[in-house]
């Protein structure tokens, strides 16, 4: 709450009878797909500002709701290892790859090789289908340069129909994926009464120099760069909408000064992955996100017989 406003926590209609029909064994949960999003940073004379995206009204999931690029994992972005050639040592799947290795990678997410290389390669392409940024260099130590131009946008959008694949187009545009540049900051799974899951890996990265972002997703209809706190108190006063983890993730990006500092802090953060749990307690479901309590809503157990919407409450009984 903030100056007697509701504030933009997303909160679907149809949440409170999927959560009493999970509650009672009626709802069975559906798989959740493996995701990655950037939170895309650059400096300014006020601070770090952050990249965000406003989701399209007319979005299944989400819609309105403001986020960070990104989107699920393309099966093809987590290619095996090619066998030794000639004596050479295998190279990080037939995705052209700098940074830490796949191993590190694995080890850090909390998944297997093939997977972790999946989750960082779609951090970058979606990072670049969605905003045109490319965090892929010739070398391992450079990175490219201005990515507009007919040739770039052709290669764009033959990626988003999934024409072309990520190892395709670096190959194509001789660049490696700079994995050093992303760093891994939290993991959020969609909760299980949620029609559509997603298991999302959250990654920090800053504007490469000479490289600007622009709205190339068709499922956003504004793009906007703010700083960490302006946002979160446009989401505290009821003017921009967001998912949990999106508000969550910005709070704590507020207590870095440059896009720098958020990155060095990056390999210290917990990615003990984030799942809301819904239990019963005096005749009313309890929905909480563990460790972010400004979450927490209370539903009534039994869905109400009169008219008008259900009722929920936020801790400490405002109202949602």
């Amino acid at each position: 709450m903030a100056n007697g406003q509701a504030n933009g926590q997303w909160y679907p209609p149809e949440w409170p009878d999927r959560i009493r029909a999970l509650a009672a064994g009626t709802l069975t949960p559906v798989a959740p797909r493996r995701a990655a999003t950037v939170m895309l940073l650059k400096d300014t004379g006020a601070g770090p500002v952050v990249h965000l995206l406003r989701r399209r009204a007319s979005m299944a999931f989400a819609g309105g709701a403001y986020a960070y690029p990104g989107g699920g994992v393309d099966p093809r972005d987590g290619a095996a290892a090619p066998p030794e050639r000639n004596g050479e040592a295998a190279t990080d799947g037939d995705i052209g790859w700098a940074g830490p290795p796949r191993a590190w990678w694995a080890d850090r997410l909390g998944v297997d090789e093939a997977g972790a290389q999946a989750i960082v390669c779609a951090a970058v392409r979606e990072t670049y289908e969605e905003v045109g940024v490319l965090l892929a260099g010739p070398t391992a130590d450079s990175v490219v340069g201005d990515t507009t131009g007919p040739d770039w946008e052709a290669d764009r959008a033959a990626l988003v129909a999934r024409d072309l694949s990520f190892a395709e187009f670096l190959r194509r545009r001789g660049l490696v994926l700079r994995s050093d540049l992303l760093g891994a900051w939290a993991r959020w799974i969609t909760p299980e009464f949620e029609a559509r899951r997603y298991d999302t890996w959250f990654f920090v990265a800053a504007l490469p120099r000479g490289q600007r972002t622009r709205n190339a997703s068709t499922e956003a209809d504004r793009a906007v760069w703010m700083t960490p706190a302006d946002a979160a108190a446009g989401y505290d006063k009821g003017e921009l909408l967001m998912m949990p983890p999106t508000i969550a993730t910005l709070r704590q990006l507020t207590a870095y000064g440059s896009a720098a500092g958020a990155l060095a802090a990056a390999p210290g953060r917990d990615l003990t992955p984030v799942l809301a749990e819904a239990r019963l307690a005096d005749g009313e479901i309890v929905l909480t996100w563990p460790g972010h309590d400004e979450f927490t809503k209370h539903i009534p157990a039994a869905r109400p017989t009169a008219a008008g919407h259900i009722p929920t409450t936020e801790t400490g009984g405002a109202p949602a």
